[in-house]
């Protein structure tokens, strides 16, 4: 391997990272001290204040990173209902004629602390999806993390640590932190990104146009990082269990 070693990485994704050392070329500082090994945690990416250019960096520096795509297209279904695609279309008159865009949104977590979201547009399918997983990655952010429910209150970091709001265009969130063993209290496509940020137990809250799926989703984002927003105290950190990003 280039730079890192066998022992910075899980062995089940050794192949994974080598594949993407030999075949990539770093443009920015923070790719280059990746590519070196001079930085092995994505932790001391976010200490120093980097900004992540490059999806590589978070390929390697979370081998384990897991994608969703959120579906928010729509068709016509049996009996007049709309099925919901992972691609959502959209068309605009030009004076050479009808424009198709295609639009889609990717979410990737590492279900450890780890979360980040991407939409794209694009012309084809399958490039939009990709683009999408890349712009996901690159808005890769910690999600703090404990246990806040007073029917709980185990120290552990199964949910969040206290409620929270998020909000995006009309659409508005609150998550409530929930005891262990009550799962995700909330829709199909946000479980997607509560489970990916490592999230277990939740209660959740919707209000607004919630049928616009993407303010639904970005409002969700919204409220974990508003999480790392409020300033707590170090025994009210350990009395509540919190843990930003990677669970110890």
């Amino acid at each position: 391997m280039i730079g890192l070693t066998e022992n910075d990485v899980p062995q089940i994704e050794v192949n994974k990272v080598e594949r993407i050392l030999k075949t990539w070329v770093p443009k920015t500082e923070l790719g280059r001290k990746v590519y070196n090994g001079e930085i092995t945690n994505i932790e001391e990416v976010f200490k120093k204040g980097y900004i992540i250019r490059e999806p590589e960096i978070v390929d390697i520096l979370l081998p384990d990173l897991k994608e969703e795509i959120i579906l928010i297209g729509g068709s016509s279904g049996k009996g007049g209902g709309i099925k919901r695609i992972p691609i959502r279309s959209t068309v605009r008159m030009h004076k050479s004629g009808r424009k198709r865009s295609l639009h889609a949104m990717v979410v990737v977590g590492n279900e450890d602390g780890y979360l980040g979201i991407g939409y794209a547009k694009g012309k084809d399918a399958r490039e939009t999806i990709i683009k999408a997983a890349k712009k996901a990655r690159l808005n890769i952010t910690p999600i703090i993390r404990g246990c806040g429910s007073w029917e709980c209150h185990c120290h552990g970091n199964h949910t969040i640590p206290f409620k929270v709001e998020g909000k995006a265009g009309s659409v508005r969130v609150k998550l409530i932190p929930g005891p262990r063993g009550l799962g995700l209290v909330a829709s199909s496509e946000v479980k997607k990104v509560l489970s990916l940020a490592g999230i277990k137990d939740v209660w959740m809250q919707s209000f607004g146009q919630t049928r616009t799926r993407i303010n639904h989703i970005y409002a969700v984002f919204n409220a974990l990082k508003n999480l790392a927003k409020i300033r707590v105290p170090e025994d009210v950190k350990k009395d509540l269990g919190i843990v930003e990003g990677l669970s110890k």
